[in-house]
């Protein structure tokens, strides 16, 4: 779950507060209001999210390879990109990816979104594999 302005990791207990909430006054499953709510947008979205451990070397020069323009990034059109929190993109088929730095940890964050939990992740696969090599 996440809030709209907030960054997926923070806020966690407001978050499982809301959710209670959720459960509490709709009476229904949480699985439930998922489904609901997939069928109400008419897709399904799926995240995944890493962090990855990396070297000095290759950590120092990530903030520069974020900074890239890109039309195209391992094998998707990107359709939109936005670099307030380090760089995610928007693909044509919906499907996004944030890569940025922690800052408060040694580690690099790789966020996605797909229509299945398996193309979620196939892209963070292809996120990390671009960010290491």
């Amino acid at each position: 779950m996440t809030i709209r302005g907030h960054l997926p990791e923070k806020d966690g207990i407001l978050a499982c507060l809301l959710v209670a909430e959720m459960i509490a006054a709709r009476q229904t499953s949480l699985a439930d209001q998922l489904r609901d709510l997939f069928r109400r947008v008419g897709r399904e979205f799926w995240p995944v999210r890493e962090n990855l451990h990396l070297p000095d070397d290759v950590q120092a020069k990530l903030p520069e390879r974020l900074r890239q323009d890109f039309k195209n990034f391992v094998g998707h059109r990107v359709t939109k990109i936005d670099r307030m929190d380090g760089l995610q993109m928007t693909f044509d088929d919906g499907e996004w990816l944030l890569m940025r730095p922690s800052g408060t940890e040694p580690v690099v964050r790789i966020y996605t979104e797909a229509a299945t939990q398996a193309a979620a992740q196939k892209l963070a696969d292809k996120a990390r594999a671009w960010i290491v090599q």
